[in-house]
């Protein structure tokens, strides 16, 4: 499940900035399981802000191909083709939950507006459907930068019903505290 949040990410991942160590404020995320066409679909949303400056947070969340050193059970990630603003990305991954492990493969488009949004869809692999946006919001009162994220997703595997939505809810808390905890090294302060 924890790689599937990354997906979430689309390929992307929000930057902590260095300046003077500041408290963050809380991470927030909400997880919703409904229905569609007999199939359990979760509409995810997170809400976090860094003290990074946009410029930082941009570049770490299009540096696709390191994304495996800070998400969570991101096995490997590589772009495939860049054409323009869309990127095609490659990932592969473990969803674990309970006992179980699954390996996970895709193939993601994402489109980027630079310094403003990113949005991912899937292409092919092992999800039935997938898709995530990422906005980032300069905060000009610190500096900072506000992310949010939302995604839409339905596994190509079993997710425990009643369990799901609270092992997705934690993924995500976990790959999005990975992501802002990376956006705030402090040997990125002057990149």
């Amino acid at each position: 499940m924890r790689f599937l949040l990354f997906l979430m990410l689309g390929v992307a991942a929000p930057v902590m900035a260095q300046a003077p160590r500041l408290e963050l404020p809380k991470l927030e995320v909400s997880v919703n399981r409904v229905e569609l066409d007999a199939l359990h679909m979760y509409e995810v949303d997170a809400t976090g802000t860094v003290a990074a400056p946009l410029p930082k947070v941009w570049r770490i969340l299009t540096g696709y191909e390191r994304m495996a050193e800070f998400v969570p059970d991101m096995e490997s990630c590589r772009v495939l083709s860049r054409n323009g603003n869309e990127v095609i990305v490659e990932q592969f991954g473990v969803a674990r939950f309970l006992f179980m492990s699954k390996s996970i493969h895709l193939i993601v488009r994402a489109t980027e507006q630079p310094m403003s949004s990113i949005d991912i869809s899937l292409i092919s692999g092992d999800m039935k459907h997938y898709e995530s946006h990422w906005e980032l919001i300069p905060v000009p009162e610190t500096g900072g930068t506000k992310v949010v994220y939302s995604g839409k997703l339905i596994p190509n595997f079993y997710v425990p019903g009643i369990l799901g939505a609270k092992m997705i809810r934690g993924d995500i808390e976990r790959m999005m505290s990975a992501v802002l905890a990376r956006l705030d090294r402090r040997e990125d302060a002057t990149k």
